[in-house]
């Protein structure tokens, strides 16, 4: 089963995808984009290219497990998306996969605008591998 991640940001959105399998997350690309509806048909635009079968957006929580703001926004984004696209979603923990997408980044010499550009598909990719291993 495809799988497609979306890590949420304010002005860029990381997407990853898995291999047919599901077992394997690959960093996808970067969306630059602060209008949420434009940002949505984007993200679906690369469901039906990717043929993902499930959605797995990334939940911004709290240290404390609470959800904010941030949260509630990935929440809706995720039901319209699979309003639009019919395809179901899955709210995924992401709290430290942009730390641990830095360290990544750090340990192969990634910095400067490279770093600034890659982080966020990364931060998706780790956010997908999280889902996927839990699927095992």
């Amino acid at each position: 089963m495809i799988a497609l991640s979306v890590d949420l940001g304010h002005a860029r959105t990381g997407l990853a995808v898995s291999d047919k399998n599901g077992f394997l997350a690959s960093s996808l690309c970067v969306i630059t984009e602060y209008n949420d509806e434009k940002l949505i048909q984007r993200i679906a635009d690369k469901v039906k290219e990717t043929k993902a079968e499930i959605l797995v957006v990334g939940l911004p929580r709290n240290m404390d497990g609470s959800e904010g703001e941030s949260a509630q926004r990935a929440r809706e984004l995720a039901a319209k998306l699979t309003a639009l696209t019919g395809v179901p979603h899955h709210m995924q923990d992401e709290r430290g996969t942009t730390i641990t997408a830095h360290s990544y980044l750090s340990a192969g010499n990634v910095y400067g605008k490279k770093r600034k550009q890659k982080v966020d598909a990364v931060a998706a990719s780790i956010i997908l591998q999280d889902y996927l291993d839990s699927q095992k």
